[in-house]
């Protein structure tokens, strides 16, 4: 108090004191000090309030607006990543499906598996994009009849890779990034690319090697034909512990066993996973 009169002196925050005033101006003097057209203390604390209140409803509205732009790119990204991934697809007739089907089986074991896990947007992405790296595989290579020489398999190891580079500065596919770099190691460390062991390996990874190889099994190939149920899981249960988490294998069986997870016949390009 100076001379029997009130000083008043507000500090704003930063972040507001540094908002854009887009829509109003505030009155002169300067926000916190008196007005001495107001009589009272109190009526300056109401004008005070006011001002604060409206400057936080612009920048609510400021964010609202970029948070919906920022989803729209999102939802742009992943459109065309899902584009290019099925245009992968449609290069090999025998693979047909095959995106769709692993999304499905994976998400069914990710649930059983680890439900908090399952709640993950991104994780789905992730199976679905899996192969998304074999855009920089040659095409005589990806789409080869036979089998591959020792240098072409060393060229096809390079699309986890390729897929997590062209996947990881998208910062919300985080999960995803997981899975598209390490669906091929495998359990005992005999994998690629980064030869990780155990549970060193991602948990998104080790659930979906198991739906991925699943659904080769029982899909029709050049060079085979599809196996039936039966024989499919009785190959990943002979692969725990080598190939596949032991965890994640008894959680697959126990899934399809319970009849949660059922497919259609081997000669169905098109069948579809059914989660019960």
């Amino acid at each position: 108090m100076q001379n029997g009169r009130l000083n008043l002196h507000f500090a704003l925050p930063t972040a507001i004191t540094s908002a854009p005033m887009t829509k109003k101006t505030l009155p002169q003097p300067v926000l916190g000090v008196p007005d001495p057209e107001l009589p009272t203390v109190h009526e300056q604390l109401i004008v005070f309030a006011r001002e604060l209140g409206e400057l936080y409803q612009l920048e609510r509205q400021r964010s609202a607006e970029l948070e919906a732009v920022l989803c729209s790119l999102q939802e742009s990204y992943i459109a065309t990543m899902k584009s290019l991934a099925l245009v992968i697809e449609a290069k090999d007739r025998s693979t047909r499906g095959h995106l769709e089907r692993t999304q499905v089986f994976g998400m069914a074991l990710a649930r059983r598996v680890d439900p908090a896990l399952a709640e993950a947007v991104e994780l789905g992405y992730g199976f679905f994009l899996h192969d998304i790296g074999k855009v920089g595989i040659p095409e005589d290579i990806l789409c080869k009849a036979g089998p591959l020489s020792g240098e072409e398999w060393s060229v096809m190891r390079g699309h986890p890779v390729i897929g997590a580079q062209i996947v990881a500065p998208i910062r919300f596919l985080g999960e995803a990034v997981q899975v598209i770099r390490h669906h091929h190691e495998r359990f005992d460390g005999t994998g690629y690319p980064d030869g990780l062991a155990g549970r060193a390996i991602p948990l998104p990874a080790r659930i979906f090697a198991v739906a991925d190889s699943f659904d080769a099994m029982i899909s029709d190939r050049p060079y085979r034909r599809a196996r039936p149920m039966a024989v499919a899981l009785e190959e990943i249960g002979d692969g725990a512990g080598t190939q596949f988490d032991p965890d994640v294998v008894d959680a697959f069986i126990s899934l399809v066993e319970e009849e949660s997870l059922t497919v259609t016949g081997g000669d169905d390009p098109d069948r579809l996973a059914h989660v019960g």
